[in-house]
């Protein structure tokens, strides 16, 4: 019979962002409140005025999340008016990082184990000052392989799927990218990745986002990482399950992606790396998943030379 642990009250305080998914929303508050943060913030979008409904749907979201039982200190963010995607996610952190050094950040999709809190809190402490790092996730799209003999390792992606953080990055948040410019972008971009064709496409979001075509924050948030050669930890186990991808998500709408509903892990005691060295083919496997790299080069009959023989390196 397995011995049963009590759960983890966590030591940092949380940013919880809603907007019109009540059902989701209680799940993952369920496990808020196991965790019992000491302050919690609470941030909601709101409803657009062209869909019926979801100012109701906004309303009973509030109300979930005022259900608080457990000594905390409350702080809301509420929004009378839509702001979409972009602007209501990206102003809520900046006014949870406004507040404090430190935290850990859920939307109403993202699923935690309990030991996700634990994780966070252990790392934000060891890493509090070390500007190697830059970035704390709790999901892993891994599909079961482990890299390295660690509790997690580093990355240069920036998964915003239940993460964790400090004021000392995401002052440096540039929501237009305004600090970045086109013509630079590529280059840069060639020197964190060598495949050419995922150079091409980070371009190619670069631009989609620096030209307003694309209603999202956390591009910037990566690219931040990205142009500060960031490290970006992420654990060796699944901490975390979207569990929003569906017809009423907004970027995450098919419900058979393989990256919805990863079942979850808790995770024990952690053991730290002894190098800090992005794991590239880890990344590469992830965007891969993403941007079907390995498809278009078995599509294109005449690849370039170069092509072939990076893809060929990388699965020897």
């Amino acid at each position: 019979m397995s011995e049963i642990h009590p759960p983890y009250y966590t030591q940092s305080p949380v940013l919880f962002i809603v907007f019109n998914r009540p059902g989701l929303t209680a799940r993952v508050f369920e496990k808020i409140k196991e965790a019992q943060p000491a302050k919690l913030y609470i941030a909601a979008d709101g409803a657009r005025n062209s869909r019926e409904g979801e100012d109701e749907l906004c309303r009973q979201t509030r109300e979930v999340v005022s259900k608080i039982d457990w000594p905390c200190e409350v702080k809301t963010c509420y929004r009378e008016n839509n702001l979409g995607c972009k602007e209501a996610v990206s102003s809520a952190v900046t006014w949870f990082f406004q507040q404090e050094e430190e935290g850990i950040v859920l939307e109403d999709d993202c699923l935690p184990v309990n030991g996700f809190f634990k994780f966070c809190d252990e790392l934000l402490e060891l890493y509090r000052h070390d500007t190697r790092i830059r970035h704390i996730t709790g999901c892993n799209l891994q599909r079961g392989k482990k890299w390295g003999a660690a509790s997690y390792y580093f990355s240069n992606i920036t998964h915003v799927w239940g993460w964790a953080g400090w004021r000392r990055v995401w002052d440096g948040y540039d929501k237009e990218l305004s600090q970045y410019s086109e013509s630079e972008a590529e280059h840069q971009l060639a020197n964190i990745f060598s495949h050419p064709m995922v150079v091409e496409d980070w371009t190619n979001t670069f631009k989609r986002v620096k030209a307003g075509e694309i209603d999202t924050w956390d591009y910037q948030y990566g690219f931040l990482n990205y142009f500060n050669n960031s490290l970006c930890i992420i654990p060796n186990q699944n901490l975390i399950s979207n569990i929003g991808f569906g017809a009423n998500s907004t970027h995450t709408s098919d419900a058979n992606n393989p990256n919805a509903n990863i079942p979850t892990e808790e995770i024990g005691s952690l053991t730290h790396p002894q190098y800090f060295l992005p794991e590239k083919q880890a990344d590469f496997f992830t965007m891969d998943q993403d941007l079907s790299i390995a498809k278009r080069v078995r599509r294109n009959k005449r690849p370039n030379r170069r092509i072939k023989r990076w893809f060929k390196t990388l699965f020897k």
